[in-house]
């Protein structure tokens, strides 16, 4: 279920998405993060304008709000997305420990604009071994030093 306040953020997604297109500074893309009430980041899809595949509204706004309020935890908080999340911004957001998503347009609506996650979804669900990605691992007793290093500091904290 969802309020007019919800509502109200929603369409504050929906219309950086827009204003996005009509700029021609990225893709149909927008996202706000609240906590109590207030707006604490707002962020629209910023792929063409940083020539960064990563930047994605969500991972935009999910930035921008952890800067503003100096933690990683986004905990109590809730994301306002005017599309499904792709699946990089969905571990995102579980990255964050963000409680409640909102999205007005589905990935199939996604897929239909010429943005197609599909094939990850399908990627994801296969064992490592029958991925189109080349995965070969090498040097992992050095990599092991860091994780140690790690497990042994004093300065470590869970996140």
């Amino acid at each position: 279920m969802y309020t007019a306040e919800d509502e109200k953020f929603m369409r504050l997604a929906i219309e950086l998405a827009e204003s996005n297109v009509k700029q021609m500074t990225g893709g149909p893309f927008g996202a706000i993060i609240v906590k109590d009430g207030q707006i604490i980041s707002a962020s629209a899809n910023q792929v063409i304008k940083s020539n960064d595949p990563t930047a994605h509204a969500e991972i935009a706004a999910i930035r921008l709000a952890c800067e503003n309020l100096g933690t990683i935890d986004l905990q109590g908080c809730t994301i306002y997305s005017s599309c499904e999340p792709c699946p990089m911004c969905l571990g995102a957001i579980y990255w964050a420990r963000i409680g409640t998503l909102y999205f007005g347009n589905t990935k199939a609506d996604a897929a239909a604009a010429g943005f197609d996650d599909d094939h990850i979804y399908q990627e994801m669900a296969k064992p490592a071994a029958a991925r189109s990605l080349k995965r070969i691992q090498i040097l992992a007793d050095e990599a092991a030093i860091a994780f140690k290093l790690w497990q042994g500091s004093d300065s470590k904290f869970d996140y």
